[in-house]
């Protein structure tokens, strides 16, 4: 019998020191057990305020006039290198049978934003730990309100870079539903990495009776039914098959009793596009078809159509992200640290690259090792972002995205580009 070797394991990132590990996940299993939607989030503005804190930043509530938040950690001259991470959980019911699953009816972090917080609240406790390997400032983003693609726009309008200083890079991750231990950066970093979106909100109005005498009425249901099905021929029939493009209603609204004919429906729908005059293109060919659905109808009245947020497509910057995929690939091994296509996912991030702040963004891959090999051998696919089973394996995700976020803003803070 021929005697086999294996070969040799590549080493991972560094273990995370049990007393920055220990707060980051305590922090965690609290915000995902207490998740705050979108503008709501001051228990999880407190929660992280008072980590900041204890790392040895000083903190600034209500910056945007909601729960954001400032947090400074100053460590002599250098650069400024900007933390964001979100606070805001989505309107979804959990199904994870996790033991710290969410108490809070009808709302999860089912995108993530609970291992952002708590990775970014590990990161800044490392960096804290460690002054004499980087000189600068950090700066902490805790950013509200951005599944509604309005929190960054709020706190840079409130002048976040003006009060707190223009940093020379702004950093963020992202979970994916890739192996736990993995990292992904754009690929290319000239195109977008994130799509432009769009939000809006339709009203149809029609004229209520009883379902028993629909002759009588204006069926607002059944116009909202069939605007549904025509808005997706604006993908299908009007978007270049080669172009990225999404429209998805996602929610359809209306009355109540099943004997009741409603006087309006509505309609929340959300437009992606890797380019802003793609995204103007398909709203307006939405305003069109639902204008259009309305007056085959004979409804009463024109439909309110309103774009309630934008956010840009992002693009990172191509030195910047090459500094930082570099210290994540003498951690990880270049064997984990991979480069991604366009997603056509958006979040507002992209706005804080104003006057040409160089943005790095990454994300982290989450799925545990038996979900991933049970997927990979013919089962179920991982729970994607947004699914009510969606589940990161903390023990494999969380210390890799503290080691993420601490190792990228120690490189950019270390001019002399020691190793992290």
């Amino acid at each position: 019998m021929q005697e086999t070797t294996e070969p040799p394991r590549r080493p991972g990132p560094p273990a995370v020191a049990r007393e920055v590990l220990r707060p980051a996940l305590e922090l965690y299993l609290d915000t995902h057990a207490h998740p705050e939607p979108s503008g709501a989030e001051q228990r999880t503005a407190d929660l992280l305020a008072a980590r900041l804190e204890a790392s040895g930043c000083a903190v600034t509530r209500k910056v945007g006039g909601g729960h954001g938040l400032v947090g400074v950690l100053r460590n002599g001259d250098g650069p400024t290198v900007l933390l964001r991470t979100e606070l805001d959980a989505l309107a979804v019911t959990e199904r994870t049978g996790l033991a710290y699953a969410s108490t809070v009816p009808g709302v999860m972090h089912a995108c993530g934003h609970d291992l952002h917080l708590a990775s970014v609240a590990g990161a800044v406790d490392e960096l804290d730990r460690t002054r004499s390997a980087w000189r600068g400032t950090v700066l902490v983003a805790g950013q509200p309100a951005e599944e509604t693609l309005t929190g960054a726009r709020e706190m840079l309008a409130d002048g976040l870079y003006e009060r707190f200083g223009t940093p020379d890079a702004v950093l963020a991750q992202h979970t994916s539903p890739a192996p736990a231990g993995t990292l992904a950066h754009a690929a290319d970093p000239g195109a977008p990495l994130m799509a432009a979106g769009a939000s809006v909100e339709v009203t149809l109005h029609g004229r209520g009776g009883h379902a028993g005498t629909p002759h009588l009425t204006v069926d607002p249901v059944l116009t909202a039914a069939a605007t549904v099905l025509r808005l997706q021929s604006v993908v299908s029939r009007e978007t270049a098959p080669a172009e990225h493009a999404v429209l998805t209603v996602g929610a359809m609204r209306a009355g109540s009793p099943g004997n009741v004919i409603p006087d309006t429906a509505h309609l929340s729908l959300c437009v992606r596009a890797l380019s802003e005059p793609a995204v103007d293109r398909m709203v307006a060919a939405a305003l069109r078809i639902v204008r259009a659905e309305c007056a085959a109808s004979g409804c009463p009245e024109e439909p309110d159509f309103t774009v309630t947020a934008r956010s840009p497509a992002l693009l990172t910057d191509a030195a910047a992200t090459a500094v930082v995929r570099r210290a994540h690939e003498e951690l990880w091994g270049p064997h984990r640290v991979v480069g991604t296509g366009p997603l056509t996912a958006s979040e507002d991030f992209a706005l804080f690259g104003a006057g040409g702040v160089p943005l790095v963004y990454w994300l982290l891959g989450v799925t545990g090792a038996g979900p991933w090999r049970r997927a990979r051998d013919g089962g179920p696919p991982p729970p994607p972002n947004h699914a009510p089973e969606f589940a990161p394996d903390v023990r494999t995700a969380l210390p890799a995205g503290i080691v993420a976020m601490a190792s990228a803003a120690r490189r950019l803070l270390d001019p002399a580009g020691s190793t992290p």
